[in-house]
């Protein structure tokens, strides 16, 4: 494919696969499997410690933040004091981590796993799983199978895909009923993470008019457009979101030492489930309301809503930031969600940090927002069974095994299953982020299981530059030359808030 000024490049043959080093059995791409195979389960999988765990993570639990909520979306945001046990990932003055960080890692989950099969709290063996999304960041939650295999989500040209309005900016595709016609439903959970869908479609389609205005020819489209677009958002994981979850010296050192627990090479990448459970991690991270936009309102005044709000449901155009709905005010006002520097910078929000305690909308979500649509409503409760449904090891064994800390969890005592000592590894690696790094990234455990996965998914993807030119540096504009941000792409797709007249 001839190289063009909107970004695609030449493609080669791709080098050969990286050292083939005590290789794992070969689990396959389309199934879970495990990064520490040898370790036995946290606990068994009996009534007595399956009771503890949804203790555990149950509404006004241990782990529940017990937000105010009654203080309104509003007063939670600009008056974080009001919930001293959900702290802000800034010190006052520097925001750590922003607001759109935790949704952009949602929307990695969602392009690289998704287990629709396996029972909650059922121990199931990982590799009888499918996972229903490619092992890799290739996308596929934008593209679906591409403009053959989904037509549904492309334009009748088959090279630009859908996107329609909600009557003043961008909103999804969709059906009569509000269902988003999209690759991955998911993409439509809450109106942030189908603003980064938007964002995604929009920005292919301008670097399809770009290679239009270029003469390059329709057949080529398509193809040069998806890698262009691809190429810049792995940088995008590489050099901006993965250290920032987990620091730049924890990236340094799997670039240089080499990944010392996912090691699937040369057989095809897969998604192991210790992963699957510490990525989890995010959920520590969301808000209990947000500002989605800075005039959305009739009157011209932001929109703040709940992340979720039982009042929301069945309302045509929800109080709450639920997706599934399209009304003028449900657009993503990114200034709040990432700093685009100069007065902007004055709009833009933490995230929480990640520690122990969870928002309290999360522990009653809708329905509509579980893939399965079944109870549990607690997400925190949802994710300590789904630590039992995979025996998955304890976060302390991970820890010695790694030859970090050992952390004694002393407020877990109280069950009498030696939860202190066997801690599920999803509240492992909270708590190893709060005690270690003050919730600011991921500890030493958590930051290694997540860097070494999402290095490993990048260097195993035989379509990435990592493998196809190493030596590639992003393309489309961006305010440092050379580099590639979160923020240029949201300019190039023109939702930023200079596109918006804001």
């Amino acid at each position: 494919m001839g190289a063009t000024a909107a970004g695609a490049v030449a493609i080669g043959a791709a080098p050969a696969a990286i050292g083939a080093h005590e290789a794992y059995a070969a689990t396959p791409a389309d199934r879970f499997g495990r990064m520490f195979p040898d370790l036995p389960p946290f606990i068994p999988a009996d009534d007595r410690r399956r009771a503890a765990l949804i203790d555990i993570g149950k509404p006004g639990g241990i782990l529940d933040a017990k937000d105010p909520l009654a203080e309104g979306p509003v007063r939670l945001i600009t008056n974080p004091e009001l919930s001293p046990n959900n702290r802000d990932n800034s010190d006052g003055t520097t925001i750590h981590m922003t607001a759109g960080v935790t949704f952009f890692g949602q929307f990695l989950d969602h392009d690289m796993t998704f287990d629709t099969a396996s029972p909650l709290g059922i121990p199931t063996t990982p590799e009888s799983s499918p996972n229903s999304r490619t092992p890799s960041f290739d996308l596929d939650t934008v593209y679906g199978g591409g403009p053959v295999a989904s037509p549904a989500l492309y334009e009748s040209d088959r090279v630009k895909l859908r996107i329609e309005s909600n009557g003043l900016f961008e909103d999804l595709p969709r059906s009569s009923n509000g269902t988003a016609i999209i690759g991955d439903p998911r993409n439509d959970e809450n109106a942030i993470i189908a603003g980064f869908q938007s964002a995604f479609i929009l920005a292919h389609n301008r670097i399809v008019d770009e290679l239009r205005a270029q003469g390059v020819p329709a057949a080529q489209q398509f193809a040069q457009a998806r890698r262009t677009l691809t190429w810049h958002y792995h940088w995008i994981i590489l050099k901006e979101f993965l250290p920032t979850i987990v620091g730049q010296s924890m990236v340094n050192t799997i670039l240089s030492g080499g990944r010392r627990w996912f090691r699937p090479d040369p057989n095809p990448a897969f998604i192991p489930v210790e992963f699957q459970i510490a990525y989890r991690f995010g959920h520590s991270m969301i808000r209990p309301s947000y500002r989605l936009n800075l005039a959305g309102n009739a009157d011209g005044t932001p929109f703040f809503g709940f992340i979720f709000d039982p009042a929301g449901e069945g309302q045509a155009d929800p109080v709450d930031l639920r997706g599934g709905a399209r009304a003028r005010r449900r657009f993503v006002g990114w200034q709040t969600f990432f700093d685009f520097g100069g007065a902007q910078t004055t709009h833009v929000r933490p995230n929480k940090r990640i520690d122990t305690k969870i928002s309290t909308p999360l522990f009653h979500l809708p329905l509509g927002a579980i893939a399965s649509g079944d109870p549990p409503t607690s997400l925190a409760t949802r994710n300590l069974l789904r630590t039992l449904t995979w025996g998955v090891p304890a976060g302390q064994r991970i820890a010695q095994n790694m030859g970090n800390p050992m952390l004694h969890l002393q407020e877990l005592a109280d069950y009498g299953v030696a939860l202190e000592n066997q801690t599920p590894l999803w509240y492992y690696v909270l708590a190893e982020a709060e005690r270690l790094a003050n919730g600011v990234t991921l500890g030493p455990t958590g930051g290694r299981i997540i860097g070494e996965v999402f290095i490993g998914l990048l260097q195993l993807d035989p379509n990435g530059y990592l493998r196809v030119q190493p030596g590639w540096t992003p393309t489309l504009p961006a305010v440092t030359p050379g580099t590639f941000k979160m923020t240029d792409l949201l300019r190039w797709a023109r939702v930023d808030p200079a596109s918006r007249g804001q």
